[in-house]
């Protein structure tokens, strides 16, 4: 695996991000450009036409939806899961001054922090704490030593 880094460390998922959702956009584009077609060119609509218009159109907006709420639902998860890791790598790593902080830190600050290696974290966590960084970009653009995580979602 190449080396992580801040500027490579976000996950594409080709079959997500390059397949599904632009498929999904064109499902929402092309059923609403039929549905404005069939609604110009047609005299006396039927309801039932008209039904089955509306309901396509509902139907691949809840598709793009779907895919999308699937895809941070499992980002949430990851970043629960991350929390747990880093408080116990905090237990490890950071001194006894800051270790009752732990509960300090937000998701934000531990899923960013965890791209920095076992020697710096403790730097960068008091520094963090101390100064109230919240911003995921900030935090990871401090890291140094950046410690890679390849199983990301």
């Amino acid at each position: 695996m190449n080396e992580q880094n801040f500027a490579n460390h976000a996950k594409i998922v080709p079959a997500f991000h390059y397949f599904v959702g632009p498929v999904l956009i064109a499902n929402v584009i092309w059923n609403i450009v039929s549905a404005s077609r069939i609604l110009r060119h047609s005299v006396a609509i039927s309801a039932s036409l008209l039904a089955v218009v509306a309901l396509s159109i509902l139907v691949s907006i809840a598709l793009l939806l779907l895919a999308f709420l699937a895809r941070l639902f499992a980002l949430g998860v990851q970043d629960r899961v991350i929390r747990l890791e880093e408080r116990m790598r905090y237990e490890r790593l950071l001194p006894d001054d800051l270790r009752p902080r732990i509960y300090e830190f937000t998701i934000s600050q531990l899923v960013s922090l965890r791209f920095a290696s076992d020697a710096e974290l403790p730097v960068l966590a008091r520094k963090v704490l101390e100064a109230k960084v919240s911003e995921r970009k900030a935090i990871k653009q401090m890291v140094q030593n950046w410690r890679a995580d390849h199983q990301r979602i």
